[in-house]
């Protein structure tokens, strides 16, 4: 029988294969989101994030316009804190405050030596000049590690004269602060520098060990962690291949091996399209030993969780670590109500 113009039109069906199929997707994709959801791991009460003190408590500088060769002591903000980066006072001021760990960097000196120092050359902070391997440790301790910085373009130069003979070695930063978990990050990118500090890490007792993260270059990293695997790393090539395979994998809920007792700074921006970020990822990065340590910066250069406006970009709950140059303003902005 044939439809007449003017009856109306028959409701649409669905091919029952079809709706069958749709019914299954959209029930996967849902356990997909709830399996990944960061809504399912909160904080757990009392924590508060795990603070990494970026060189003990130091000066900080506007990140806008900095290059490879920017002298950043040459643009920090006025002075609030004495501290000179990379010293004795400056990471037990940062300890005092609140910092579960301190990162320093490390290079090796003509005589050997495991100096304490970020700059690949001299100039910028100091009163001397070349690079930290062409002087040995004696040349570098008479040296003004507070010499360079200034915040009014080199009217003053308000921390000079602060920073003689301050310079450390790694092996008196453990000595002096005994208990304490530290970061090395080798500044060059040589094997005899991860083997050097590999020698000295060697030596110490496994309970010191444990609380040890070397990050570098990835041959020197490669190098600590061929003598001393049980030593947490972080490199390019460490977090490349842990964020590539749990891109892959990490929908499952399974953490690759390659992410297992690992350090991980990621800013933000990159955490977004990870399986579950922000505090899921965290918590199960933590069931293999991994640390979580988020950075701020949009640009090739990261900034530390600083002030207060920067303790408010923290996503809800941040259940990992934070990058802070000063743990004094930050820690107490974070101690649970």
């Amino acid at each position: 029988m044939r439809r007449v113009l003017n009856d109306p039109p028959r409701p649409r069906r669905w091919p029952r294969r079809t709706a069958v199929t749709l019914a299954v997707l959209l029930v996967a994709v849902a356990g997909l989101y709830l399996r990944n959801s960061s809504t399912i791991a909160g904080q757990e009460d009392g924590q508060r994030p795990f603070l990494l003190a970026h060189r003990g408590i130091a000066q900080t500088f506007d990140l806008a316009g900095v290059t490879a060769d920017t002298c950043t002591a040459r643009i920090i903000h006025p002075p609030q804190v004495p501290y000179l980066e990379n010293t004795l006072p400056s990471l037990r001021a940062a300890f005092d405050a609140g910092a579960d760990q301190a990162e320093i960097d490390v290079q090796l000196t003509r005589d050997g030596r495991l100096a304490v120092f970020h700059d690949a050359t001299l100039d910028c902070r100091t009163d001397g000049t070349g690079t930290v391997g062409e002087h040995t440790l004696e040349e570098l301790r008479r040296l003004d590690v507070g010499y360079g910085y200034t915040a009014d373009g080199g009217a003053t130069f308000p921390l000079r004269g602060k920073g003689v003979g301050l310079l450390p070695t790694v092996p008196e930063v453990f000595a002096a602060l005994p208990g304490r978990s530290l970061k090395l990050d080798l500044k060059r990118d040589q094997q005899a520098d991860g083997e050097a500090l590999a020698a000295f890490l060697a030596t110490l007792p496994p309970d010191r060990l444990a609380t040890v993260t070397v990050s570098g270059g990835d041959a020197a990293v490669a190098a600590v962690a061929r003598r001393l695997p049980q030593v947490r790393t972080s490199s390019r090539a460490v977090i490349k291949d842990c964020l590539l395979d749990y891109a892959a994998l990490g929908w499952t809920g399974h953490v690759p091996d390659s992410c297992r007792h690992r350090e991980l700074p990621l800013p933000a921006r990159y955490g977004r399209w990870l399986w579950g970020w922000p505090n899921l990822f965290v918590a199960r990065m933590r069931t293999v030993d991994t640390r979580v340590i988020l950075v701020r910066g949009e640009g090739d250069w990261s900034a530390g969780f600083d002030t207060p406006a920067d303790v408010a970009e923290l996503p809800d709950g941040w259940a990992g670590g934070i990058w802070t140059n000063r743990t004094d303003v930050v820690a107490p902005l974070l101690i649970p109500g």
